[in-house]
């Protein structure tokens, strides 16, 4: 497969594919990066159906690492505004998100013309999740707010990071197509639930599958899944 770098005001993209009018806009995982596995597969099915997949290192992360610019979500919003700029002549948007890619793809593009969006464990209330790792470290939003940073078993949290989340809920209107692993331990089967009510939200739930969909099983339903949705 056809697969070019470049970069787009200091934020390495990865095209996949030949160009096309149909863009598929690609956000990894945490402690991910551009070419990760679910990525590339997301491309071997996509590109066949005429898509071209952009998939972008986040801050902190692939290329990225070592940089002064942090991973929270005003950052990743604005690298998405500008890499969504360069699509603004494409006729079709589709969005695809991984774990917390799939909470940043929302945020960025719920006022956006989007066509479609694909996640796989996404976490889809970042509110909830903050509070229930400062509730598995025994702390509360107080502790966070007086020390302002906090190192957890999980990863550090910021208060500043979860303010932004509190006041930026997410609005999302846009038709979805969600996998999600019955033994997923970040988002909670009833918080998916909640969110997939919407009818235009389409939810398929993998029993055996984690939050990290990684095993040969798991990868192989994962693919089939993309090939019968996008």
């Amino acid at each position: 497969m056809e697969k070019a770098k470049d970069m787009i005001e200091g934020i390495p993209i990865l095209r996949w594919g030949e160009t096309s009018d149909k863009i598929v806009l690609a956000f990894h995982g945490d402690q991910s990066h551009k070419e990760d596995t679910v990525i590339q597969l997301l491309a071997e099915s996509a590109v066949p159906k005429g898509y071209q997949v952009w998939s972008f290192d986040l801050p902190e992360h692939g290329e990225r690492k070592g940089q002064p610019y942090a991973l929270n979500p005003p950052n990743v919003v604005a690298d998405a505004e500008k890499i969504l700029f360069e699509h603004q002549q494409a006729q079709q948007i589709t969005l695809f998100g991984c774990s917390i890619g799939a909470y940043f793809a929302m945020l960025a593009g719920q006022s956006k013309n989007i066509q479609q969006s694909l996640f796989l464990s996404p976490i889809v209330d970042m509110r909830e999740l903050i509070e229930n790792i400062l509730d598995w470290s025994q702390l509360t939003p107080a502790d966070l707010r007086r020390e302002k940073r906090i190192k957890t078993p999980f990863n550090t949290l910021a208060w500043e990071y979860y303010c932004y989340v509190v006041e930026h809920p997410i609005q999302w209107t846009v038709s979805t197509k969600i996998l999600y692993g019955g033994k997923d331990q970040l988002t909670s089967r009833k918080t998916i639930e909640k969110f997939a009510r919407p009818s235009m939200i389409d939810l398929t739930i993998f029993e055996t599958g984690e939050h990290f969909f990684h095993t040969p099983t798991q990868l192989s339903f994962y693919q089939q899944w993309l090939t019968s949705n996008l």
